[in-house]
């Protein structure tokens, strides 16, 4: 170990104090102590011996009985073996034990079985160990294990979702089953988790499940918008888990083995047929979980939370979170976003402009810079258009806010053939509403080509059985609207049988 060596050199050749070889090699004061002593005690000095490798000196300073080696060889103890079996899901001390004692009768007991595990496992990995305030942070994550839930109809079967939360300082425990991991159920969740515990902590460490965060990141994860904005909403802080690094969220792995021990696999021979059936059976067991006592200090999760945690929380809002699911859209030229199958109107300056929504039940709100621009009520009738008239421009908004009566009493200022053609174009279109659209545009051409003009087109266009938008604007445009209309022309506007007209008759 050449740390060792170097902590021996620069204490007795250089001379340098404790403080400055922790220092100078980032190790802590208390192993550079500790080296030394170790090395007064067996009577290393400096120089050491050319002859004694890193092996024989860490034998030297730190002994390892080879009667203890000897003796677990001897009871057929595979330590590494042991390590990576307790990797894999499901395994326990506990069963491998059982195991080891089936093969090795005469073997260790299961309390010395562990005392040598941990003995070992010491020397193999090495963590930070985690210290969490009071108050400060929550854990949250889905168990591995899920519970059917069966149609009463079909028979057939759905697997609920376990959420699970977890405070870090009293480990006081939240669980609830839903459909599934989607957002919605997702921010749900972790508004039930709040009001269970009565207020919130600072953090909430998720894993980076997909429904709330959406770019995992070892430094700056991206959480969703409607999880930060839920996360604002309650003052707290979200920051998600390492990707693959389960011991960021031990506390919500923990919490998890117990959930799946104490809750769900006693319910593993239960039928449930509604969610609500599974939740109310979920309740009595993990209050006895809550309550049950620690196994090496005393109290329990729920005692802990009375007496430390549940003052540390801070307050809940006034109101519970409502929510609202974002979306980035385009507006396209006719100011107009898609949201959920519906169009709704923006201003129609911001045509073209990118932005995002947030929708709810009822409302849907339009985002652009940070600053909402448009509120409507949210509507689900596929396709169709809800729009504001202060959201359209002068002239569009003077067009859309005409009226069937507006457009005949208009129609009828101008004269007795304009009004007859408008009457014509109102009874015949399939709509009230395009009937005004097209009646407008007729009504349109007396600023171009004033009230006599368009007077004397209408009455052409009733001549010929005309009464559309573009039989006007030919007229006009041609200039027949100045020319008395032929006895040919004439006798084309008439109810009267025709030679040339089948009728009803011929086609039964």
């Amino acid at each position: 170990m050449r740390y060792i060596r170097e902590i021996l050199r620069m204490k007795y050749a250089c001379n340098c104090s404790n403080r400055a070889i922790s220092r100078s090699l980032e190790v802590e004061k208390t192993t550079v102590k500790r080296c030394i002593d170790r090395a007064k005690a067996v009577g290393l000095s400096w120089p050491l011996p050319n002859n004694l490798s890193d092996a024989d000196l860490k034998q030297q300073l730190y002994p390892r009985s080879k009667s203890v080696q000897m003796e677990i060889k001897a009871n057929g103890l595979d330590l590494g073996k042991i390590h990576k079996e307790l990797k894999r899901k499901g395994v326990t001390k506990s069963l491998l034990w059982e195991e080891y004692k089936e093969q090795n009768p005469k073997g260790y007991g299961f309390s010395r079985f562990c005392e040598l595990y941990r003995e070992w496992a010491k020397t193999k990995e090495v963590w930070m160990p985690q210290t969490y305030k009071i108050g400060e942070y929550t854990f949250v994550d889905y168990a591995g294990m899920t519970v059917p839930i069966t149609n009463r109809t079909t028979g057939e079967t759905q697997e609920a979702q376990i959420f699970v939360a977890v405070l870090g300082a009293s480990n006081y425990t939240y669980v609830e089953a839903t459909l599934t991991q989607s957002l919605p159920d997702w921010i749900a969740s972790h508004c039930n988790a709040f009001k269970y515990y009565g207020g919130v902590t600072e953090i909430v460490v998720p894993d980076n499940l997909k429904s709330g965060i959406t770019k995992a990141h070892r430094y700056e994860p991206e959480a969703n918008p409607t999880y930060q904005e839920m996360a604002a909403h309650y003052g707290i802080a979200i920051i998600p888990a390492r990707v693959r690094k389960p011991k960021d969220k031990a506390l919500a792995e923990k919490g998890v083995l117990q959930v799946e021990q104490r809750i769900l696999a006693p319910l593993r021979n239960h039928n449930f047929f509604e969610l609500s059936e599974l939740n109310q059976a979920i309740k009595p067991l993990l209050e006895q979980l809550n309550n049950k006592p620690f196994q090496k200090i005393s109290g329990s999760r729920f005692s802990y939370f009375e007496e430390l945690e549940k003052s540390a929380l801070k307050p809940l809002p006034n109101t519970q979170y409502q929510f609202g699911e974002w979306k980035k859209v385009r507006a396209n030229k006719g100011y107009m976003i898609f949201y959920d199958e519906h169009y709704y109107s923006i201003p129609y300056h911001l045509a073209e402009e990118e932005m995002h929504v947030r929708g709810t039940k009822t409302i849907i709100e339009v985002i652009y810079q940070n600053m909402r621009i448009a509120s409507h009520q949210r509507s689900y009738i596929k396709g169709e258009k809800t729009i504001l008239p202060e959201h359209m421009p002068k002239s569009h908004r003077k067009f859309a806010e005409w009226t069937p009566e507006e457009v005949k009493e208009k129609a009828e200022k101008i004269g007795e053939y304009t009004k007859k053609l408008i009457n014509n174009v109102m009874e015949n279109c399939e709509h009230v509403y395009k009937g005004v659209r097209v009646s407008s545009g007729i009504l349109r051409f007396e600023k171009s080509y004033g009230t006599t003009r368009l007077e004397s087109a209408c009455k052409r266009a009733l001549a010929i059985n005309g009464c559309s938008y573009k039989s006007v604007e030919s007229i006009l445009k041609t200039g027949l609207d100045q020319v008395e209309p032929s006895s040919t022309e004439q006798s084309q506007v008439t109810n009267q049988p025709h030679e040339n007209i089948r009728g009803g008759d011929y086609f039964e």
